[in-house]
């Protein structure tokens, strides 16, 4: 489980594929401290599991069910990530409940910049739309964020300028894929609303 809020940005050493799977190498020197084998370590806000740890770099195995559902399958190396370890329960959890699950794959759309920040609008798979609302939360690449408003096709987000500087929605332009995960709550109270009727 994880908060969305990206600890550190980190960069794509090295892709070595391994058939339908790949092994993916990644620069996190903060995230690797405490890193080791079975770790897990959200990367672009997929939970990856740590294989390997050496120096600054863990490797993880990304699956083909992965790199298909999610935006993994178009980095390269020197791409960036962000990067986030789990949260802990003695924790302050100060984004929402992420569990590291892409639900789907959004691309920019647009970006208006303001004084010191930026409206970013993302399209949205059209199953999801259901999960959001204005004011609520979604995890864009792992990074917990506040709905701006809420569309059937897309959604806009308002990027402070620590969010501009730390993670990669700050060099994310219009047509680069996202990962998008929705609440869970929403998903939660959907099914059991669901089966009372």
């Amino acid at each position: 489980m994880f908060t969305g809020i990206v600890e550190e940005l980190g960069e794509i050493v090295a892709i070595d594929p391994q058939g339908d799977s790949v092994a993916l190498a990644v620069r996190g020197p903060l995230v690797v401290q405490d890193a080791v084998h079975g770790a897990s370590i959200a990367v672009n806000g997929v939970c990856l599991t740590v294989v390997d740890v050496k120096g600054e770099v863990f490797t993880a195995d990304v699956i083909k069910e992965t790199l298909d559902k999610s935006s993994l399958g178009a980095l390269e190396p020197g791409s960036k990530v962000n990067l986030e370890r789990p949260v802990r329960l003695s924790d302050r959890l100060g984004g929402h409940l992420v569990q590291g699950h892409v639900d789907g794959v959004g691309a920019i759309i647009s970006r208006e910049p303001g004084e010191r920040w930026d409206v970013v609008t993302v399209s949205l798979p059209a199953e999801l739309s259901r999960y959001l609302v204005d004011k609520g939360s979604i995890t864009v690449d792992g990074i917990s964020l506040t709905v701006v408003e809420a569309g059937a096709d897309r959604f806009s987000v308002a990027l402070i300028p620590t969010t501009l500087a730390l993670t990669t929605l700050g060099h994310k332009r219009p047509g680069d894929p996202v990962n998008l995960e929705v609440d869970v709550v929403a998903k939660y109270v959907e099914r059991m609303l669901g089966d009372r009727s």
